[in-house]
């Protein structure tokens, strides 16, 4: 199924991901592509956006990302916890030398073209943020963090619109924090702050 895609401002695209929740990484190269979880990943700038994302040495989607240069972040949903931790749990370069086949066509994925970035996106997320890398060798090598310049981003118009979430009456959209061993937080309900006078 596919979902209502609304292009975001690239200026609040931090939004997407300030609330700290699990991303799946894509990379694409030279005809494969591989998709991964991670908890790690965070907003760095406004104006141009960046962010960063830790990948382990031993990924596939790591050596994808650092051939070709750029990725995509996709924030899932609580209706995709199942399969955001299969893919956090397995290895794409395992499947390709054993079984043949990557990630996407082992669980059935689909996906969609992204409109800068050649990493596939998958359907069915919260939002999508395409990234070109911004090389810096030491941190990479050293503590396994990339940092990227968002340069696209998308979200499902039923749950971010205006520059903000609102979940309420979409339970199925609210997006996941990994806690530990397949064990996720959902987003709740949202507080809004009231001015406070001195």
């Amino acid at each position: 199924m596919t979902s209502p895609r609304v292009g975001v401002d690239l200026a609040k695209a931090y939004r997407l991901l300030n609330h700290g929740p699990t991303v799946l990484v894509s990379a694409a190269h030279d005809g494969q592509r591989n998709i991964m979880a991670a908890a790690w990943a965070m907003p760095l700038d406004f104006a141009p956006p960046k962010v960063a994302v830790v990948l382990d040495k031993a990924t596939w989607t790591r050596r994808l990302l650092e051939a070709s240069g750029e990725f995509a972040l996709q924030v899932p949903t609580v209706g995709q916890v199942d399969i955001t931790q299969a893919l956090g749990s397995s290895s794409g370069l395992t499947m390709r030398e054993q079984q043949g086949v990557d990630k996407f066509a082992a669980y059935g994925l689909q996906t969609f073209a992204g409109s800068v970035v050649g990493a596939p996106l998958l359907e069915g997320c919260a939002a999508w943020l395409e990234c070109r890398l911004l090389p810096e060798p030491a941190i990479q090598a050293g503590y396994d963090l990339f940092l990227g310049e968002v340069v696209a981003a998308h979200a499902d118009s039923r749950v971010f619109s205006e520059g903000r979430w609102h979940f309420t009456g979409h339970d199925s959209l609210r997006t996941i924090h990994h806690v530990a061993g397949g064990h996720f937080l959902v987003d709740g309900d949202t507080v809004d702050a009231k001015p406070l006078t001195p």
